[in-house]
């Protein structure tokens, strides 16, 4: 089956429920990144958090999250839009880690337990919003965890997971966030957080074959499901942007490239596309914009 993504309310509309399956998504994000297992385990459960987050935005709306931590991945970041499109990258991704002392992969060793989280999103007002947190674990669900409840003062829970194959690709991948809205009682939350307490990892479930929406029906029995939308990897660069970026090196630089490497290549971080220019498509470039 196809990534998606599923959302649903329960309790009366005072839960709000997500659960989405990465396993294509996160799977062309270690190809294209061409990560090792720790990396792919920390791009996929940020990318995961990506979809979702993205899922909560409104027609073109998009973000971007950038993890800023002091491990050896570098910065990891994230583009995702209302359409359940998103891509990628680390500084990094050919990071390997000893497992950790539960014998997983040791994905806040790689991503790093000191550092930041911020998420960006245009959301189409004269400036876009911005929030940051400091990384308090490095795991990432409990980060993000973190995020929803201080930035954006929405309690939820956060479980992201990616299991990898010893020849690196990914078998499974995927996650789910439960946000508790006004009005819910205590007893209601007690009994929201006894369920999230009893419930498998998310690479588990996925592993057993339970659809999105047995998972969040072990969570929230209530759960009624509103709607369902494709997930998959899309890069938004071209040829006219590379040509932008170039073009704002200056007239100066680029006359430098042209002379002393008659050509130029430009890689994109997200989808390792290639872009080429020879030494008279820069010297257009040059004259287009400067002369």
């Amino acid at each position: 089956m196809n990534d998606y993504l599923i959302r649903g309310t329960a309790m009366d509309g005072k839960v709000r429920a997500f659960a989405v399956n990465t396993t294509e998504l996160v799977e062309e994000i270690r190809q294209r990144q061409e990560s090792w297992p720790t990396a792919t385990a920390a791009l996929g459960r940020a990318a995961t958090v990506g979809v979702i987050m993205g899922a909560m935005l409104k027609n073109e709306e998009k973000l971007t999250i950038q993890i800023k931590g002091n491990g050896p991945m570098g910065q990891i970041v994230v583009d995702a839009n209302a359409h359940g499109e998103v891509r990628a990258y680390a500084d990094h991704p050919q990071v390997q880690m000893p497992s950790n002392a539960q014998n997983k992969l040791d994905v806040a060793g790689a991503v790093g337990r000191e550092g930041s989280i911020f998420v960006t999103k245009d959301l189409g007002m004269k400036e876009p919003y911005r929030g940051s947190i400091p990384i308090i674990s490095g795991e990432l669900g409990e980060d993000f965890t973190y995020y929803f409840a201080k930035s954006e003062q929405t309690p939820s829970a956060v479980s992201v997971g990616v299991l990898v194959e010893k020849e690196m690709s990914v078998k499974v991948a995927g996650g789910f966030v439960i946000q508790l809205l006004p009005g819910l009682s205590d007893d209601e939350i007690t009994e929201i957080e006894q369920k999230l307490g009893q419930i498998k990892p998310m690479t588990e479930l996925l592993e057993e074959n339970k659809s999105l929406e047995q998972i969040l029906q072990e969570i929230l029995p209530s759960v009624q499901i509103l709607d369902q939308m494709d997930v998959k990897f899309k890069c938004h660069c071209s040829r006219e942007k590379v040509e932008g970026t170039l073009v704002s090196l200056g007239e100066e630089e680029l006359n430098k490239i042209i002379e002393e490497d008659q050509q130029a290549e430009v890689v994109c971080h997200f989808c390792n596309e290639k872009y080429q220019f020879n030494g008279e498509e820069l010297k257009k470039l040059v004259s287009k914009n400067f002369s």
